[in-house]
């Protein structure tokens, strides 16, 4: 993602959305910024508005933002969502990465940091604070260790075609819809459709996840 022109801020305290606001006006000047304050009034919003970019804070009284992250991926699966929170501990974590969150930024870190953060969105960098990228970098050294020892065909009953397999490559490289799409020769949506179509058969539901899947099925070889 280039730019992000539409963004959604999810944060129930009205103190720290005011600052969070500022400072992601400061980051993108020119996006226009929804806000709201509940998971249902997010919701709301995400089913009216397209958006390239949300700010999702997890804890919400009525209910957790990683249901707001699974219901962004769902619907605007070209959009990407940022954890901003307080709780860096895994029980946190990792649910909202496996939900489709694209970066984990901790509230508590000094907010010229969180700029420079959430600068890195523009490059297709992920935005994680330090401690959350060694946790990930931890977590999933472990899962691809686990994944080369099984064994390296593909699942039973998973067969991606050839443009699939092009795809998930490009999708486990870091590349975002739009590049994917010009490499192809095809569409923005019709290569979210493919990656829909690809989550779905895979039984994923991140980039991060979709990675694995692309080293364990022998696509990084090609």
């Amino acid at each position: 993602m280039n730019t992000a022109n539409r963004i959604l801020l999810l944060e129930d305290l009205p103190e720290i959305r005011s600052w969070l606001k500022a400072l992601v006006a400061q980051v993108f000047p020119a996006a226009e910024i929804s806000e709201a304050a509940r998971v249902h009034d997010a919701r709301a919003l995400i089913t009216a508005q397209r958006f390239d970019l949300a700010l999702i804070d997890l804890g919400l009284p009525d209910g957790s933002g990683v249901d707001v992250v699974e219901a962004l991926r769902t619907a605007q699966p070209e959009a990407q969502s940022v954890v901003v929170t307080i709780h860096d501990d895994d029980e946190h974590l990792f649910p909202a990465l496996q939900a489709g969150a694209f970066g984990y930024i901790l509230k508590e870190q000094p907010r010229e940091l969180i700029a420079e953060q959430l600068q890195r969105i523009s490059q297709g960098e992920p935005p994680l604070s330090p401690s959350i990228a060694r946790r990930v970098i931890q977590y999933f050294a472990a899962q691809a260790k686990n994944a080369f020892s099984q064994a390296a065909n593909p699942m039973p009953g998973v067969s991606l075609t050839e443009r699939e397999s092009e795809v998930l490559l490009r999708v486990a490289k870091g590349f975002t819809l739009p590049e994917i799409g010009v490499q192809l020769g095809l569409s923005r949506h019709t290569i979210a459709d493919y990656v829909k179509q690809i989550y779905r058969k895979l039984n994923v539901s991140s980039r991060a996840e979709a990675a694995l899947e692309a080293q364990r099925l022998g696509l990084f070889r090609r």
